[in-house]
């Protein structure tokens, strides 16, 4: 008895399994780089993008600085609000004072950095490192501090109202009359941060009393030069 044919359809499917299950050829396949070309010299209203920069009180609204180098750099008072600040190198910039309102910091390398009286509301510094860092009257309410890589920063009256700080890692931190009203610590490590006069801390988060009450003639927590303390 004569074989049937193959519906039309049958066969087009047959062929289309061919091509997908195929093993691939040995030719290479394209990788896609992210890479995007920057200017240079990089500048943006006015201010060059480079390691110790001097652009205090500059205007970097909604500035697009992923990835920059602003090692160093001046930016005292400066308006970074909503800016890109995603993986940029800022260790030991000074932005006191400065507005990074909203700003995407996620990865941002901050350590040894100052930002006393700045404001970081809203902020995104998820997995952000600012070990070492003086954030000393800083403003961080509603901001995202989750996993942020903390050891021995300065946060003495800094507020963190309604802020996530969960997974934080605040080992050693001085924390001196900050407010922590509303801020989600969950799985946070509080290790011998120093908490007295704080509002809203868990100043019991280690059993017993408080460190500042059993060694009260111990120093505050200040920022280290040790270099395995700003990893």
């Amino acid at each position: 008895m004569p074989a049937r044919p193959l519906p039309t359809r049958a066969i087009r499917l047959a062929v289309l399994a061919s091509f997908v299950c195929a093993p691939f050829g040995a030719r290479a396949q394209n990788v896609i780089l992210n890479k995007e070309e920057r200017p240079d010299p990089w500048v943006v209203n006015g201010c060059t993008i480079a390691p110790k920069a001097k652009c205090p009180g500059a205007d970097l609204r909604h500035a697009d600085l992923r990835n920059a180098d602003l090692g160093g750099a001046d930016l005292k008072g400066a308006n970074l609000a909503r800016a890109d600040l995603r993986g940029t190198n800022l260790r030991g910039a000074n932005l006191d004072g400065a507005n990074l309102g909203g700003a995407q910091m996620q990865i941002a390398f901050m350590q040894g950095l100052k930002a006393r009286n700045a404001s970081f509301v809203g902020a995104n510094l998820d997995h952000a490192r600012i070990s070492g860092s003086d954030f000393s009257g800083s403003d961080f309410t509603v901001a995202d501090l989750e996993m942020v890589q903390a050891k021995r920063a300065q946060f003495v009256g800094a507020k963190f109202i309604n802020a996530d700080l969960q997974e934080a890692k605040f080992y050693e931190v001085n924390l001196t009359g900050a407010v922590m009203d509303g801020a989600k610590i969950r799985f946070a490590v509080f290790q011998d941060a120093w908490m007295p006069e704080c509002q809203g801390c868990p100043v019991h988060w280690q059993s017993g009393k408080p460190v500042w009450e059993v060694y009260p003639e111990t120093p505050a927590p200040r920022p280290s030069d040790d270099p395995k303390d700003v990893q």
